[in-house]
């Protein structure tokens, strides 16, 4: 998929899951665990052992499908190259890193940077960064979202960190663009109750559909 493909399904699907794991059995079974709940576009994080190796396995898994793969926890560029040569079809960072961004840009990759502060945020933009992740979400709540979007409505915001069923609904009113969501959505993983994902996915899912008025 093209970089503005891969943006306009993360506007239409409005949730990338962001999945971590111990090992890269229970990484796996997570992702299709939350695709089976509904939820298509999947940021695997290099937290996870041989996270270049699951996202190898998930792209070629689901090739043909409306599966999004793409690498999480991206620190510097050669964690972003990696993961692009695995075959991520997204790059996001925790933080801005400037030659992160140039990289994945080198490479038409989708890039979506970390951000907190204006300054961050202006930084990314003027970078070409198309969404910025504001992060960590929890600590900068949906008033600090519309606050952000108040001198910047063009820009592009995930936030990513204490997104939940609850909350959901105020972040895409303060303005978000999408919302990133992990260990509400995927904790039972830790159990080995992939069951409880799938159905916490879907409800999150339809929960999103709602507030987007997508149904």
């Amino acid at each position: 998929m093209k970089k503005f493909e891969i943006y306009q399904a993360v506007k239409q699907e409005g949730v990338v899951v962001v999945i971590r794991g111990d090992s890269v059995d229970q990484a796996i079974k997570t992702v299709e665990a939350c695709y089976a709940g509904g939820i298509k576009i999947m940021e695997v994080t290099f937290t996870v052992p041989n996270a270049d190796q699951i996202i190898k396995t998930l792209v070629e898994k689901y090739k043909g499908t409306d599966m999004i793969v793409g690498a999480g926890t991206v620190l510097d560029p050669e964690t972003a190259r990696a993961a692009i040569l695995a075959g991520a079809q997204f790059v996001v960072s925790p933080a801005l890193n400037v030659e992160t961004i140039k990289l994945c840009n080198r490479y038409g990759v989708a890039v979506m940077s970390g951000i907190f502060t204006p300054t961050e945020a202006i930084t990314a933009l003027e970078y070409g960064v198309d969404i910025l992740k504001l992060f960590p979400g929890d600590v900068a709540t949906p008033k600090g979202l519309k606050a952000l979007k108040g001198p910047l409505p063009q820009a592009n915001i995930m936030p990513t960190g204490g997104v939940s069923l609850e909350n959901v609904e105020e972040w895409f009113k303060a303005g978000a663009y999408a919302v990133g969501a992990g260990s509400f959505i995927t904790k039972g993983a830790k159990s080995g109750d992939y069951k409880a994902v799938e159905d916490i996915s879907r409800e999150f899912v339809n929960k999103v559909k709602q507030v987007k008025g997508n149904k």
